[in-house]
């Protein structure tokens, strides 16, 4: 018997309108206006937009015919998503249906449809035919869902100048396995892709960077060496010490008090790792060498952490 393929563009067509078009469809006042709620003014028609959830059973029913569907039914659900920015678009109804079951996935018993839907998005992200605007929008919805599985697909998003803020959020929101992803990129790219990778390993923490972010110490780029004073604090490097206190001299301004932010975090880093020594040298230091006013609770913080420490 001949299975009957599943119509995507009807289940789309389901999807609640916005309340702007439900309220674009609502006879006009004679004068072609519409009230606003609790005001006495009149307004033009059609400000703001929101949807109104479909009824759960019957979204229910929809999620479970199009992974029913499988892998054929997701593309196809993916390939009618619409870039707000093309003159053919005419709604968000696909990408709300497909974040729609990226939730409904993501329940405890849904494992198995959750593989079948993660493996459907890791493969589409790849896919350099889609929109800019649909690639963008799978790599954010595997943060949801995501798992190892999708990491090598996201990894090779990193050189990508458009998608790489996207793709590095994602794979630090999955954890497992994303920092070999970020670390093997960071050689590869430049630019903006390469401050985003020095700021995602320096959120990981990531001790194996740290010859990359002593490198980019010396970076003519400001935020690409407060990434990398704040990636060598968080690690506890304590032979980076001195060059972050280095770091930490340039004239007054805002990288001079991050750097000095990063150095403070380094030293509570290096006491709660048993590295007193290190710790006292760097409270010294800032308590020695803030003398301008301004930087007086500076000076005061460090004092107070060396009393601590029975070293006042």
């Amino acid at each position: 018997m001949a299975t009957t393929k599943l119509n995507i563009a009807d289940l789309v067509a389901r999807m609640p309108a916005t309340d702007k078009e439900i309220e674009m469809q609502k006879p006009l006042p004679p004068d072609g206006t519409k009230k606003t709620r609790g005001s006495g003014d009149w307004e033009s028609r059609g400000d703001g937009s929101k949807f109104t959830a479909p009824d759960p059973a019957e979204a229910e029913k929809i999620f479970d015919e199009i992974l029913a569907g499988g892998r054929d039914s997701l593309e196809e659900l993916v390939k009618s998503i619409q870039d707000p920015a093309s003159p053919d678009f005419k709604n968000y109804k696909a990408e709300y249906l497909c974040h729609g079951l990226a939730v409904y996935v993501g329940r405890p018993n849904k494992a198995e449809v959750r593989r079948l839907f993660v493996d459907a998005l890791t493969a589409q992200v790849a896919d350099e035919k889609l929109s800019l605007h649909t690639r963008g929008f799978l790599t954010r919805e595997l943060q949801l869902v995501g798992g190892p599985e999708a990491v090598s697909a996201l990894g090779k998003l990193l050189t990508d100048e458009k998608l790489c803020t996207d793709a590095a959020r994602t794979l630090l929101a999955i954890g497992n396995g994303a920092v070999e992803q970020l670390r093997a990129a960071l050689p590869r790219v430049s630019g903006k892709c390469r401050l985003v990778l020095m700021q995602s390993l320096a959120a990981c923490g990531d001790a194996a960077s740290s010859d990359a972010m002593r490198a980019a110490l010396a970076d003519p780029d400001r935020d690409m060496r407060l990434a990398a004073v704040w990636g060598l604090a968080r690690i506890a490097d304590e032979g980076a010490a001195d060059l972050l206190l280095k770091a930490a001299d340039v004239a007054p301004s805002f990288e001079r008090t991050k750097a000095t932010q990063a150095c403070l975090l380094l030293a509570e880093n290096l006491l709660a790792a048993g590295k007193k020594k290190a710790a006292v040298g760097i409270y010294t230091r800032l308590r020695d060498s803030r003398t301008e006013a301004e930087e007086r609770y500076i000076r005061d913080l460090a004092a107070k952490a060396l009393r601590a420490l029975g070293e006042g």
